[in-house]
């Protein structure tokens, strides 16, 4: 088996080069955490949490490209090369089949949940209570000196 050159002690980096080095050469479980996606406003103070990681079954909504506001749910999501697959967004190649294109997970947003798994509920209903009621902070607006 071929070692990767990946390091679990590495913090941040302004070369992009290394940051996509890091990226690409995660272990899945570490993959795992770039799944997560925004959530839609009113989930987001359901929930008392902005983003959540992307599961089958959840209804999405692309925020942006070239299949921006169009919605449909998550049919298949590829760890290894970090892409959600979304039903009805899709592309007609030139010999009429149709595929299914692969986007960003930092492209979407959740509108609708699906909670069918008794884990992922308590999770999310265990992190509601955790952080409790989610409200918004006044902005201060400091005048300067006339």
């Amino acid at each position: 088996m071929v070692q990767k050159d990946y390091s679990s002690k590495w913090n941040s980096s302004s070369q992009v080069r290394k940051q996509r080095k890091f990226r690409h050469n995660a272990p899945l479980h570490q993959k795992q955490k770039f799944m997560h996606v925004h959530l839609s406003a009113d989930l987001r103070k359901k929930y008392a949490s902005r983003a959540i990681q992307v599961r089958t079954g959840d209804k999405i909504k692309v925020i942006q490209g070239s299949f921006r506001k169009k919605e449909g749910k998550v049919e298949r999501i590829d760890l290894k090369r970090e892409h959600v697959f979304v039903s009805g967004i899709e592309i007609i190649k030139k010999d009429g089949t149709k595929l299914i294109v692969a986007l960003v997970p930092s492209n979407l947003m959740i509108i609708e949940l699906d909670l069918s798994d008794k884990k992922r509920k308590e999770k999310l209903e265990q992190k509601k209570k955790k952080s409790g009621p989610m409200e918004k902070k006044q902005e201060v607006k400091h005048e300067g000196k006339r």
